[in-house]
């Protein structure tokens, strides 16, 4: 048995059954291992952003980590503004990265570079095998780390020889930590913080992210809020969050700053719950990098490690609040189809109607989809995935991670046409894996949030050459072919009933399929 094998049987003993992959010349043992091990299913992405978003995708939705493999530091570097993404979204991930054999790297071959260096940024944990008879024991420490709560970066690199000599070593099996209760005193303080609100009548925000806004943890934040008066609110990104009929209506920061402040300005105190006080995405003149007032007080009630459905039920108890409480939650609706012009608004209402129970929605959608999060809270009860950590590429590989770890659920990906072709390749791997992901390209042509931000900053309005650095034209993307030539049937819709029917269409049947709606 060689250092590959013992690999692939350690991921396997730990649960880990799923490999993202972009391999080359110093993983071919590794590769030929996996061959040998037909239980862990491995899928190829076309660039590495592909396989490190796809990774992200499934973790989010499976509750365990993928492994990724990586070709060497320019593999990893390939890969590194997803792992970004997934590092902000708390996600479990096991990054294996190849490297020349040990007693090459002194001749400094032309691929020889510090992985080390590059992957501790957007690693929480970086390590090195030693040999053979190291594999085992860096393996299982690796998935022990990506699987710390709230999930964690695990990166650990491989040599070629260290895959390819023997040893003899049984799976070993990785410790797995607990996410913890916060003490008693964070959470009393927190349920004193909501007592000053309701007797002095100052509004009071619980802030959410993680698990708290998903399942009982969700529930139990709504009975809060409808017993107390104090809002709940999701942090402007979120790995998951659980929407739709039946579930709890929350709503997330809002991006644009003058939207966020007025939404904080008369906000007193704010409870965080596994999530960050809100900030602005960027700095702008004359404007606060903080959104909450200055006398706003801010306690952390739970950080993103810890046990959030056991911290809100420790200050439901607290509170006195009871399952007798209901929360306010979606209520079904079904209104007509619109027609007219293909807009924005017209696609976020016709994906809220027209969402199966169950499906996932991926949004990296940017600018142009910010008005399906309010149209769609009667929608058929979904969870929502979204870009996290402001890296764009991650859509596409994230509907397909998701598709791969929820294979009987619908994916519906809205996607910006800008970021789409960052990991265009990602629907190449939807259509080899038969994945079941209706992809919506908004496709304006340009990148429509440059343009806002230009004005934002007080640059002024785009000339000739911004224009050229903003808009995506001459020529202009044509997605149906660019989606058929990578194996993805696809169609255009230039109105609200041509995307109508498509959407249905594609909804009702299964496999890959793409729709560009032209904005």
């Amino acid at each position: 048995m060689n250092g590959a094998d013992i690999l692939c049987d350690t991921l396997l003993a730990n649960g880990i059954d799923t490999c993202f992959a972009n391999p080359g010349t110093s993983e071919m043992h590794f590769v030929a291992a996996l061959d040998r091990k037909p239980d862990l299913r491995c899928i190829l992405g076309l660039s590495e952003g592909v396989v490190t978003g796809a990774a992200d995708g499934y973790a989010r939705m499976a509750e365990k980590p993928a492994a990724t493999l990586l070709h060497l530091g320019p593999g990893l570097a390939n890969g590194l503004a997803n792992i970004h993404n997934a590092r902000r979204a708390n996600t479990p991930m096991l990054n294996i990265v190849g490297d020349h054999a040990s007693y090459h790297l002194v001749h400094d071959a032309p691929l020889t570079t510090d992985i080390e260096s590059l992957a501790r940024p957007m690693s929480h944990w970086v390590r090195r095998v030693a040999n053979a008879a190291d594999v085992g024991r860096a393996t299982a420490e690796a998935v022990s780390v990506a699987m710390t709560p709230p999930g964690q970066i695990a990166t650990l690199i491989l040599p070629a020889d260290a895959a390819w000599n023997e040893a003899e070593q049984a799976p070993i099996r990785a410790e797995r930590l607990p996410a913890w209760r916060p003490g008693e005193a964070k959470i009393r303080q927190a349920a004193d913080a909501i007592r000053r609100g309701m007797q002095s009548g100052s509004d009071t925000v619980i802030l959410m992210s993680g698990a708290a806004l998903r399942g009982e943890a969700l529930l139990t934040a709504g009975r809060i809020a409808q017993a107390t008066g104090a809002r709940i609110m999701a942090q402007q990104s979120n790995a998951r969050v659980e929407r739709g009929a039946g579930r709890v209506m929350i709503d997330r920061v809002p991006y644009a700053v003058d939207r966020a402040l007025a939404c904080f300005a008369r906000t007193a105190q704010v409870v965080l719950v596994g999530a960050k006080s809100p900030v602005a995405f960027f700095a702008y003149p004359g404007k606060p990098s903080s959104m909450l007032p200055e006398q706003c007080r801010v306690v952390e009630m739970a950080g993103p490690g810890d046990d959030l459905s056991s911290a809100l039920s420790g200050l439901a108890d607290l509170l006195g609040v009871r399952d007798r409480v209901a929360p306010a939650v979606g209520e079904r609706c079904a209104p007509d189809l619109p027609g007219g012009a293909l807009t924005t608004a017209t696609i976020a209402q016709a994906v809220a109607v027209l969402s199966p129970e169950g499906a996932i929605l991926c949004d990296e959608s940017v600018s142009s989809g910010r008005e399906f999060f309010p149209a769609s809270y009667g929608a058929a009860p979904h969870d929502f995935l979204q870009l996290t950590g402001g890296a764009i590429g991650l859509g596409l590989p994230l509907a397909t991670g998701a598709a791969v770890a929820c294979p009987r659920r619908k994916v519906i990906a809205l996607q910006a046409d800008g970021s789409a072709m960052y990991t265009v390749q990602a629907l190449w791997t939807q259509a080899r894996e038969a994945l079941d992901v209706v992809t919506v390209i908004y496709s304006n042509r340009r990148y429509n949030i440059l343009h806002n931000e230009l004005k934002m900053v007080g640059a002024g309005a785009p000339g000739h050459n911004a224009r050229r650095m903003l808009d995506l034209i001459d020529p202009a993307l044509d997605w149906v072919h660019l989606a058929m030539g990578l194996g993805v049937e696809a169609a255009r819709a230039n109105d609200a009933t041509q995307f109508n029917d498509l959407l249905r269409a594609a909804v009702a049947s299964r496999g890959p399929f793409l729709i560009e709606a032209l904005i």
